[in-house]
């Protein structure tokens, strides 16, 4: 009453929305195991999942198979749905939030019944969630999957390790009789070497044969 009437100039200009405004449903597919849950708990029966089952061959020699859900249809039907939110807030793996979106008007009702593709680009408008508190624990979900991760990364670098070379090279095959001996050092008295007192050769200095010139009878 003690203010002016303000006309809204929609679609020409947007209106500000709250920060965790509900528009949409979306979804992320990743996430999604099939488990059917949020079907079962939606009271107005909206939601629609189909899926398959694929055998998932062993890890490891001699282990068993398993079956995964394979997801085939995921359907929310926004004519009968009153947005009520239980569908993610039952959700075990965070496969469906709220998104601001809420242009989605059709000219035919059947038409609001949108598929996973639509609720997978509605999920890329769907805000950040506030940051943690810088003095809470950290969550245990992120503890864990730091903890696989650290294990992940310590086994790939020990199978790096094992599969690269030495360092030097491979090591030279040795002589069945043992390592090879070292070659004598220059100056000591091997054959034909200097200071060598062989017969064949010239004596090195003044030994026993005397010196030259001198007249030995």
């Amino acid at each position: 009453m003690t203010k002016r009437s303000v006309t809204a100039q929609y679609p020409d200009a947007q209106p500000e929305l709250a920060p965790r405004t509900r528009g949409v449903i979306a979804l992320f597919e990743e996430n999604c195991t099939v488990c059917m849950l949020c079907a079962r708990e939606c009271p107005d029966w909206c939601i629609y999942i189909d899926s398959h089952k694929e055998t998932v061959p062993a890890a490891a020699p001699g282990g068993r198979e398993r079956s995964r859900n394979v997801l085939d249809r995921f359907a929310i039907d926004f004519s009968l749905c009153m947005y009520c939110g239980i569908c993610i807030e039952v959700c075990p793996f965070d496969a469906l939030f709220w998104s601001p979106e809420f242009e989605y008007a059709e000219t035919d009702i059947l038409d609001l019944t949108h598929e996973r593709d639509k609720l997978r680009e509605w999920m890329w408008t769907v805000p950040a969630p506030p940051a943690l508190d810088p003095a809470a624990e950290e969550p245990k979900e992120i503890a864990a999957a730091r903890k696989s991760a650290e294990k992940a990364a310590e086994k790939a670098a020990a199978a790096r390790a094992a599969e690269a070379p030495p360092a030097g090279g491979p090591a030279e095959a040795l002589p069945a009789g043992g390592p090879a001996e070292a070659p004598p050092a220059e100056g000591t008295g091997s054959a034909g070497g200097a200071g060598s007192t062989d017969a064949g050769g010239p004596a090195g200095g003044t030994g026993s044969g005397g010196a030259p010139g001198e007249d030995q009878t």
